[in-house]
């Protein structure tokens, strides 16, 4: 009878410990998808910028069609390939696309940035340098809510790595999650465009 109650007490106590380690897992799973949630929306800001972007600059670039077709299908490419990481945060292949298609997205918004310092009313347009600043105000919102996905990311992996989560993370479905990193140097910065 003793013994019974001492092993009862024992799978209670596992239990418990289990539990504890499978809601800390859930709740750090949660904050990082929630911090890639605020990626996705300052992503979506910048989506709905970019056509207007174009438009402005349509009137001023006739002779530069190539240039600006590309933005609007770098930007499309980057829209889908946010869909697709907004469906799963956290997942290696997905955000590998995203990070991907952003990259080419910020290469054909700064060769049209550089484009369109050869065109001084362009640089004088008061649209222009509106959507300019709004551009520029949501890049750098969109770094700082990846550098919060990424402190949300670095928690988790670490929890799910560490003794004893590491014995109940897998076998209990809590993946990996992939940092959101830009790559290229060339990227990294917030192109430069000064209408002045």
């Amino acid at each position: 009878m003793v013994a019974g109650l001492i092993i009862l007490g024992v799978i209670v106590v596992v239990l418990v410990i289990a539990a504890g380690i499978y809601n800390r897992l859930v709740a750090l799973r949660n904050r990082y998808k929630n911090a890639y949630a605020q990626i996705d929306v300052q992503l979506k800001r910048r989506y709905d910028l970019i056509p207007n972007l174009v438009e402005t600059a349509k009137g001023y670039l006739k002779h530069e069609r190539e240039t600006l077709e590309a933005v609007i299908q770098a930007r499309n490419q980057s829209q889908s390939a946010s869909k697709g990481a907004a469906a799963n945060p956290g997942d290696p292949k997905s955000l590998k696309t995203l990070m991907g298609a952003e990259a080419g997205l910020t290469g054909a918004l700064g060769r049209l940035f550089a484009l369109s310092e050869s065109y001084p009313d362009l640089k004088a347009n008061q649209n222009m340098m509106k959507l300019m600043e709004e551009l520029s105000s949501t890049e750098n919102k969109i770094a700082f809510a990846r550098q919060s996905y990424n402190d949300s990311v670095m928690n988790y992996n670490t929890a799910r790595e560490s003794f004893p989560d590491v014995l109940l993370a897998n076998p209990l479905g809590f993946q990996a999650a992939e940092l959101f990193e830009v790559s290229d140097e060339a990227v990294k910065s917030v192109p430069d465009v000064k209408f002045s």
